[in-house]
């Protein structure tokens, strides 16, 4: 066997040993996953156009020529139309080009059975064969300084190696990520994304953008005008809430500049991923109709929701309406949804997206109504198209557990027949619903890690659950998982977490985590340190080893400040005391009151992982995804001692010790200037390149000051608010951005903790109103800003960690 030069050798072993366990070909359906009843509707959920061989072979070519365009010349692709490798599977095989002779020619050849195989098969090479690495750009980017020269490529052992895919989806995206992550994309980065999809083995992907353009033709077909609308979408940043009828309005409206923009790029993303060989999730309608439907249609049998959140209830916003799907009209509008895009996109796909009973509870729980208004979704989904699959988020029996109980799950799931109806058990990380609901029931699902609430950066995940989660529910009895999913609320964070969880689409056995993740250090960062070896472990063993069961929503007290008076905070500690040489590393019971940040982990294990990653700086000085993860880190150490500062400075008024008020208070603003600094050492925690995405997308003035007023919105105060009470949602979307924590969240501390001092000072009760209308005044002014952000780091990142370290952590 000939070992890839740049590998030491008992990691170049490593790869070939996790290879041979995938060998075997594909199980049999019913013990792969879903019966045969679903298995045939995975048959017919393929579009009637799909992209010839050629297409896709030129499509993976395309892949592999952005990302290494030196090599383009190394790798042959070829489609397995006729099955002679892959059979009925889908599958890639990875061998050597036999008649290669030397520099020039082909010297790796990949064949699968779609485009997003041979994409596949050409990361798993880059990563298994060349130790590369391939992340988000945000997240550090691609490694590939490992990958030798061409005519140097790493020979294949034997006849090549053949992977096949334990089940034959891979989903990606949550509803809400077209505006936690994509909403101010162009295509220029939606081809870097569709890349990275193909790479990782997407073939499932939620193809939302540019919607509201079909909708636009469709209600104008029913006399819906322009205007109309203009209070029915929500503005850019807040359209997955609006698609969902949680709101409308806000933020908007929409310009016609905007729906024919992203109407076009809707084209590119869709075309992209048909020549890879995907199959797009379209949406489909889901109830959510304009305010004026009401006087268009007095007959027709709409609701008007109750309130989504808002503080007062404002109409402007509040209060979407629900055309009943049991109505007649209600199979006319989604009919025509269905046909308007066929008409704009042509025959790309059979599934769609529809969640209509998402935070919406039916105004009954007998399963007989809730079987027809099921029947009914289906038929309006179907008459657009005699092939649809009905794919539904599953979110709404985590969330509304007490209503949906097993004859109102039956009723919904057994609504459409077996097999034209596809269930993402979207918690399943965490809270899978595949094992109380009887592999729900025998309809198809897909196994989904959510991850990520709000966008939010945080170091978080559940290595073990990914590794050996969907592996149980596909070998369990009566299994009928068809698949693997993502649905992250944000994306561009953790690429450890991803990077493991985009493989379990091609594993069939458990993975050894703390193996692989000596083999994803070295592909990291190019090569191998014991130190970070060691500090992955821990990390492994704390930060990514979450079992409480609780959905991780970073609340850190820098990033979401708590709006209460200070007597509502209670001072009593408790247990597990994880402190170092400094004061206040102590897992802390508050009050209900106080929002208490999750905490999972010893922040000394995490610590000692941090003073692990500086020790093995000098090594890796040069490596953006080691900067990444060195500025992630110290972040994620300091961000935890602030929280415990917080409640001390709490504990100091209480007391009435103004000098430790003073002390912590100083300690706690100084604590979010320093990691603003350290922030600004990496391009990838920059508020600046969010607001200015926002504002290349603009094509008027007027756009250009809504898109970054909405831009701010989202990631502050997020909905709307009074002068004295801040929005139900504010800081949902909070993030550890360079800019945004020097410009608003220090001056809210500040605020904040100046009406404690002067409380004191003036031995009088904390005006915790007054100090309300201040920062609220504040964070209104700030939404509506024009000040320039930096969008490009500045600073020494490895030398402010270590002077960090050793102010607060050492």
């Amino acid at each position: 066997m000939r070992l890839p030069s740049p590998l030491p050798r008992r990691l170049a072993l490593l790869p070939f040993l996790l290879l041979l366990a995938l060998l075997p070909s594909l199980p049999s359906a019913a013990a792969a996953g879903g019966g045969p009843a679903a298995w045939e509707a995975l048959r017919v959920a393929a579009p009637a156009r799909r992209a010839s061989p050629a297409e896709q072979e030129a499509a993976a070519v395309g892949v592999l020529r952005r990302l290494l365009p030196n090599h383009a010349h190394s790798f042959r692709f070829q489609i397995d139309s006729k099955g002679s490798v892959c059979g009925e599977s889908s599958c890639f095989r990875i061998s050597n080009v036999a008649e290669n002779s030397g520099k020039g020619g082909a010297e790796i050849l990949i064949q699968g059975t779609s485009g997003v195989e041979l994409a596949s098969g050409l990361h798993w090479y880059l990563k298994y064969w060349c130790g590369a690495h391939i992340s988000w750009d945000k997240t550090g980017g691609a490694q590939l300084a490992s990958v030798p020269s061409p005519g140097s490529l790493p020979q294949v052992n034997g006849a090549g190696v053949k992977i096949v895919r334990p089940v034959p989806w891979n989903y990606y995206q949550n509803v809400a990520t077209s505006s936690y992550s994509f909403v101010w994309w162009d295509w220029k980065r939606w081809e870097k994304e569709i890349d990275w999809m193909a790479l990782q083995g997407i073939n499932l992907p939620l193809a939302f953008t540019g919607q509201e353009a079909i909708w636009q033709k469709v209600f104008k077909s029913f006399n819906v005008t322009n205007r109309d609308l203009d209070n029915f979408f929500g503005g850019p940043a807040f359209l997955a809430w609006a698609r969902m009828g949680n709101l409308h309005g806000w933020g908007g409206p929409l310009s016609q500049n905007w729906l024919d923009q992203q109407l076009a790029l809707q084209k590119e993303i869709l075309s992209r991923m048909i020549e890879l060989g995907m199959v797009p999730v379209l949406p489909s309608f889901s109830g959510n109709v304009p305010a004026v439907f009401k006087n268009l249609f007095p007959s027709a049998n709409i609701t008007k929701l109750g309130d989504w959140n808002t503080v007062d209830g404002d109409p402007r916003w509040c209060c979407t309406y629900l055309l009943d799907p049991s109505d007649a009209l209600f199979i006319d509008v989604g009919q025509a949804f269905i046909r308007q895009q066929i008409k704009e996109y042509g025959d790309v796909t059979n599934i769609y997206n529809c969640d209509t009973f998402n935070e919406n509870t039916p105004p009954t729980n007998e399963p007989a109504y809730i079987s027809s208004l099921g029947s009914a979704i289906y038929e309006a989904m179907s008459r657009g198209n005699k092939d649809a699959v009905w794919l539904m988020q599953g979110w709404l029996f985590y969330s509304d557990a007490s209503f949906w109980k097993e004859p109102q799950m039956k009723a919904l799931l057994h609504s459409v027949p077996i097999g034209k109806m596809i269930v993402l058990d979207l918690f399943a990380d965490v809270k899978p619903i595949w094992k109380m609901s009887s592999q729900f029931y025998g309809v198809p699902y897909i196994w989904c890690m959510l991850h990520n609430f709000g966008g939010n950066i945080e170091m978080y995940g559940i290595l073990d659950s990914v590794s050996s989660g969907p592996i149980d529910a596909r070998t369990s009895n009566n299994s009928t998982m068809i698949g693997v999913g993502m649905c992250m609320e944000g994306i561009e964070h953790n690429p450890v977490v991803y990077e493991l969880m985009s493989e379990m689409a091609f594993r069939s056995k458990e993975v050894e985590v703390e193996d692989w993740l000596k083999s994803y250090s070295y592909r990291r960062y190019g090569h191998t340190n014991a130190e970070i070896d060691k500090a992955w472990s821990l990390l492994y063993h704390t930060i990514y080893n979450c079992t409480d069961g609780i959905a991780d929503h970073n609340k850190d007290y820098i990033v979401e400040f708590p709006d209460i008076s200070p007597s509502a905070v209670s001072s009593k500690r408790r247990g597990m005391s994880i402190a170092s040489k400094h004061r206040g590393f102590l897992l802390s019971e508050v009050s209900a009151s106080l929002p208490h940040p999750h905490l999972w982990y010893s922040t000394k294990e995490a610590i000692k992982a941090l003073e692990m990653f500086i020790n093995a700086g000098n090594d890796f000085s040069e490596s953006l995804t080691y900067r990444y993860d060195l500025v992630d880190l110290t972040r994620q150490c300091l961000s935890k001692l602030a929280n415990e500062v917080y409640l001390d400075a709490m504990s100091s008024y209480k007391k009435k010790d103004s000098n430790g008020l003073n002390y912590h208070t100083k300690k706690f603003l100084e604590l979010i200037v320093d990691i603003d600094t350290l922030l600004a050492a990496d391009d990838n925690f920059l508020l600046g390149p969010w607001l200015e995405s926002a504002k290349g997308l603009a094509m008027t003035e007027v756009e250009r000051k809504q898109y970054e007023w909405n831009a701010r919105t989202q990631v502050t105060m997020w909905y709307d608010n009074t002068k004295t009470e801040q929005s139900k949602l504010h800081d949902y979307a909070n993030k550890f951005w360079s800019g945004l924590l020097k410009s608003y969240y220090l001056p809210r501390a500040s605020k904040y903790f100046a009406y404690l001092t002067r409380s004191l000072q003036e031995n009088r009760s904390f005006q915790l109103e007054e100090w309300r209308k201040d920062w609220i005044s504040y964070s209104n002014e700030w939404q509506s800003g024009k000040e320039l952000y930096s969008v490009t780091a500045t600073g020494d990142a490895l030398a402010i960690s270590r002077l960090l370290y050793k102010k607060y952590l050492s």
